[in-house]
């Protein structure tokens, strides 16, 4: 089995280590500090008090490594755009495109099924270029749950999680989405394979719309976040604006939002990743998990104020910032 992590970076080299050593075919895309570190002493991953280190194929051209069976995408959803041209060489016909990245992804409305069928979202896939030129049917739904970070160039740490829940856009168990989960649980990671993906997707969104922009707003932790009266009411009256949205797809929740608050609080003291990115003058992950929630209220006829507000001024804030 053929697979291509593409963007090997925290939680793309956790799997490149963990699927190689499984067996896998696996190669790396990455670049700078990273990739160089990669070629010259391997991957290495800090898990459960060992180091695993795997010496595999790295490159920062995809045009080395031919067609895959696999290509798992772990870069942050606005950078897709910017490579699609450098992932062709990846792709044969029978390649299928593994989405593991936070918010709605490029293919959405694949498979779905009702009157918005086909409809490719701009603030993920500014002029529908995903969709057409990797392909809405290669996709393979995945969300993304570990911890990871990069301690040092070819250095990843493991913090916590190992799940990778999986699924067809249509719904289905192919034989393909089997696969992969087959190699996934081999690999140690836990990947069940899901008969409606995008009820995950919300449910990792759900958190991600609000915890994030606030957080890079008021630069608090979550606990902060999920105990200040302010910021926990705030953070509810985003979260029911979006489960509106998200219900009129037909999507159901498992939890309410307050237990999902409440899940969210006892992580602790934990910065979110659109902090990070503001502290390590990255760009913001803004369009994927805040932006798409409003134009999908846009399409619905659902009005977001709430989201609304919060949007306008997280993206001001990372526009003086030089990261939108």
């Amino acid at each position: 089995m053929k697979i291509c992590i593409y963007g090997a970076g925290a939680i793309g080299g956790y799997l490149g280590v963990q699927l190689a050593r499984a067996g896998a075919d696996v190669s790396l895309v990455a670049r700078g500090a990273h990739l160089a570190a990669m070629r010259a002493h391997g991957l290495k991953l800090l898990i459960a008090g060992e180091e695993r280190i795997v010496h595999i194929p790295c490159t920062d051209d995809p045009a080395e490594l031919g067609e895959q069976d696999y290509v798992i995408i772990c870069l942050k959803a606005h950078s897709i755009t910017g490579v699609i041209e450098q992932m062709q060489p990846l792709l044969g016909p029978r390649t299928r495109i593994v989405t593991a990245v936070n918010g709605i992804p490029y293919w959405y409305f694949h498979r779905h099924g009702n009157q918005f069928e086909g409809t490719a979202l701009e603030s993920v896939d500014p002029g529908g270029r995903q969709w057409e030129e990797i392909g809405a049917a290669r996709a393979i739904g995945c969300i993304v749950y570990p911890a990871t970070e990069i301690e040092a160039p070819g250095v990843i740490r493991h913090v916590y999680g190992d799940k990778f829940p999986l699924g067809e856009p249509s719904g289905e168990r192919t034989a393909d989405v089997e696969r992969l989960a087959a190699m996934f649980e081999k690999a140690g990671l836990k990947a069940p394979v899901l008969d409606r993906i995008r009820d995950e997707i919300w449910l990792k969104l759900w958190g991600n719309v609000c915890f994030n922009p606030i957080s890079a707003l008021t630069h608090a932790t979550l606990d902060v976040i999920c105990t200040d009266p302010a910021t926990r009411a705030l953070s509810k009256t985003m979260m029911l604006e979006a489960q509106s949205i998200a219900e009129s797809f037909g999507i159901g929740f498992r939890v309410d939002a307050e237990r999902r608050i409440e899940g969210a609080r006892k992580v602790g003291a934990h910065k979110t990743s659109m902090l990070q990115d503001l502290e390590r003058g990255r760009p913001m992950e803004i369009d994927p998990l805040v932006t798409v929630v409003q134009e999908m209220g846009r399409l619905t006829g659902i009005p977001t104020p709430a989201i609304d507000s919060v949007l306008a001024l997280v993206a001001q804030r990372a526009k003086v910032a030089g990261l939108y």
